[in-house]
């Protein structure tokens, strides 16, 4: 387990910093917030009392035609069907074929081979953008060195990247988020709702995009309460991106954490995700919270529903969509500078009804963040 820093946070009310009981049934003193609805183990901080803050959503109801756009999408390893971070982009593709009329026959999606090299990424992005693919958009930050290239060759293509940006490229939109702002919430749920007041993260691949998942749940069980214990562990180091695609290897880093007691798992490992899931099922008595779509919604990890109490939504499927709908209208400055959670680019899910409880205290943690009391960390 890794300690991790984290700021002293200003809130309206004062934190209460009493120590995580061992007895789930222990009422808080001097303003603990623990109840028996939650069934939090800890001892809990005194949550936020400001009311849920509204978010500013981007686009607009104006009709725009997009069937004329000849799309091509360059998938992360996993690709649709992984349910999680590729299904949110193909989520957002498939909303502008159902709202802007892109025709399926002018679309084009190809998927990455795990460890490839920045030649095979350029040599794919390339062929799209000579079949006449316009735009293209490129899923996940391992895309930026060849995109890097690719995009000066064909100025008057437009490209769009996720999860990363390309310097000195007019032609390429990056669309980045604060991964933290929404793990710093699903952080707050899995203190809630850890009765060993002992949590976990598993990480797919120890890289800085990942690590901000770390450093937001991690803050976010700390803040809600402050003694918690905290597993950090990643599937494979740096380098080697084979932990987005490993279920079996996934499972077992999970198995490690539950052994050591942790009992709620927050998981960013792509299609790994699934292994994870299914640790916790069979552990029993446990939680599992998902990342990037609402995995409780999504077919390849339905036999793991009952035990996905939320899971932290990176909206993807907005930004791609988005993205699609401003090249259809010939019009891109709508698009944030980042996809945060004032513009609802990040947040948590409730699909299930397991969180309801707490709903109201997340959402006051919510709007401390959007008003900037809360500030939450983005590196480890």
């Amino acid at each position: 387990m890794r300690g991790v820093a984290v700021a002293a946070i200003a809130l309206t009310s004062v934190m209460s910093m009493a120590a995580c009981a061992k007895d789930s049934s222990s009422s808080g003193a001097g303003g603990s917030s623990n109840s028996a609805s939650s069934g939090s183990g800890c001892k809990l901080s005194t949550p936020p009392t400001a009311a849920a803050a509204g978010t500013t959503t981007t686009g607009s109801s104006t009709k725009v035609d997009g069937s004329a756009l000849k799309v091509g999408l360059a998938y992360d390893i996993g690709g649709r069907g992984d349910a999680s971070f590729n299904d949110a982009a193909a989520a957002g593709l498939d909303l502008a074929k159902s709202q802007l009329g892109v025709k399926a026959e002018n679309i084009k999606e190809t998927t990455a081979s795990p460890n490839e090299s920045d030649a095979a990424k350029e040599t794919r992005l390339r062929q799209l953008a000579q079949e006449g693919y316009n735009p293209i958009v490129t899923v996940g930050f391992a895309y930026a060195p060849a995109l890097q290239n690719v995009a000066k060759d064909f100025p008057q293509t437009k490209f769009a990247i996720v999860d990363s940006t390309v310097d000195n490229s007019p032609n390429v939109t990056p669309l980045t988020f604060t991964e933290e702002q929404g793990s710093f919430l699903v952080g707050v749920i899995a203190a809630y709702k850890s009765k060993a007041c002992h949590v976990g993260f598993v990480g797919g691949v120890n890289v800085p995009l990942i690590q901000k998942f770390q450093a937001g749940f991690d803050a976010g069980a700390k803040a809600a309460a402050p003694d918690i214990k905290i597993e950090d562990k990643y599937i494979t180091p740096a380098g080697d991106f084979t932990g987005f695609q490993a279920p079996d290897k996934g499972r077992l880093v999970a198995q490690g954490e539950l052994s050591a007691g942790a009992d709620v798992i927050y998981q960013a490992a792509g299609n790994s995700g699934k292994g994870i899931f299914d640790a916790v099922k069979a552990k029993g008595g446990s939680y599992a919270i998902g990342v990037d779509s609402d995995q409780y919604k999504q077919a390849g990890v339905a036999d793991d529903k009952d035990v996905i109490i939320s899971s932290m939504m990176k909206r993807v499927d907005t930004a791609v969509y988005d993205f699609l709908r401003g090249v259809a209208s010939n019009d891109l400055t709508g698009i944030p500078k980042v996809f945060d959670l004032a513009v609802g680019g990040v947040d948590f899910a409730t699909s299930g009804g397991k969180v309801d409880d707490i709903k109201s205290t997340v959402d006051a943690y919510k709007a401390q963040i959007i008003s900037g009391a809360i500030k939450v960390p983005s590196t480890i």
